[in-house]
């Protein structure tokens, strides 16, 4: 592979923003693993965790949904809590102990997809591309340093000081594990850089890095022999290789759209599971631990209001089970919270433009 110009993976916009009143900071784009792992290392030490999820509108059962995605306001939050409980507690290289747990197989199909590659530095640039569907919450770039060293860096997605830290070390902790796991123990960074001062646990770095580590330098990367690069790997697989791309491509954003603000995309959630049940406005408020003023006061924030995204939830739903062609036109209005067919036929074309057998057809 040749050796990459400049930086490939960075966004438009600075490396690190101010929240404010940002949208990116509410909008719901980010997969739970960094959350789900912070639970399981809550269990090892024997931390309760339960308080770490108060008025995030998530519990603990849904961390390892796969069609979860939260904000990096929601997840920032979190880990605050989580590291300040695992401080207590005398934990304090939490990132570290996460991030050396990290195998292929914990990416999924970007995992798939790495395992697949040509060669390391095909892997590394896939794993670049597609970090987001694996929850990290930092951007990365692939960065020539010189001609024999490329780096992995990281970039605050937001001016989140106190975070960088953890998020640093699981990300280069993880990246090293799996590099090694794609092409040997005998990988060794050639550098460690670090934009934070040294913590009282330095010594661990050196441990799992088996490199340098530079604190307090002007930002934070994973320097590389470029020797490895061209490594070919043993899994090598066009097909399936591309098919994993393909897939990773379209879990960025679900649905290929815009991400829905935090609300919009917990109030969805909790429709879609109880569809059924047809929820009222206070009873979805009451779950998400908001007064019905406050929850109606944020989708109006948002642009939305409970009716229209009820009713939007519904009509996918009902679209879905009427093109799978197993219900009845009946139960599909049963399972989406109508006890009259007449009901839900009535609605069905309000919701479309067609009614439900049309709808049926034309997914045939």
């Amino acid at each position: 592979m040749a050796r990459p110009a400049g930086m490939i993976g960075l966004h438009s916009s600075p490396a690190a923003v101010a929240a404010g009143d940002d949208p990116r900071y509410t909008a719901a784009e980010f997969p739970t693993n960094k959350l789900l792992y912070l639970t399981q290392l809550a269990d090892a030490c024997g931390i309760d965790c339960r308080t770490w999820f108060g008025g995030l509108a998530l519990n603990r059962a849904q961390l390892a949904d796969p069609a979860l995605r939260v904000s990096y306001r929601q997840a920032a939050t979190f880990v605050r809590r989580a590291l300040a409980a695992l401080r207590a507690a005398g934990v304090a290289d939490a990132g570290l102990r996460i991030g050396r747990e990290g195998t292929i197989g914990g990416f999924g199909l970007l995992g798939l997809a790495m395992m697949t590659a040509r060669t390391f530095g095909e892997a590394m640039q896939a794993g670049i591309a597609h970090h987001k569907i694996c929850g990290c919450l930092l951007d990365l770039a692939f960065e020539a340093v010189d001609e024999r060293t490329v780096a992995l860096t990281a970039l605050p997605l937001f001016d989140d000081v106190e975070l960088l830290p953890f998020f640093c070390e699981e990300l280069f902790a993880s990246s090293t594990m799996i590099a090694r796991e794609l092409i040997g123990p005998a990988l060794r960074p050639v550098r460690l850089e670090l934009a934070y001062p040294r913590p009282a646990y330095a010594e661990k770095y050196r441990a799992l890095f088996d490199c340098e580590a530079r604190f307090d330098a002007p930002r934070c990367r994973l320097l590389i022999d470029v020797q490895w690069l061209p490594h070919p790997l043993p899994g090598y697989n066009p097909l399936t290789a591309k098919q994993a791309l393909a897939l990773c491509a379209q879990q960025r954003t679900p649905d290929g759209g815009e991400p829905h603000q935090e609300i919009v995309a917990a109030v969805e959630r909790l429709l879609r599971s109880r569809l059924a049940q047809q929820p009222k406005l206070h009873e979805v408020a009451h779950t998400l631990n908001l007064s019905e003023r406050s929850l109606r006061r944020k989708l109006a924030e948002s642009g939305r209001i409970f009716r229209d995204i009820h009713d939007r939830v519904r009509a996918e739903r009902a679209l879905q089970l009427l093109q799978a062609g197993t219900l009845s036109v009946a139960d599909v209005g049963s399972a989406v919270g109508f006890n009259d067919p007449r009901e839900f036929r009535r609605a069905f074309k309000r919701w479309t433009g067609m009614p439900p057998q049309e709808a049926r057809r034309a997914g045939g």
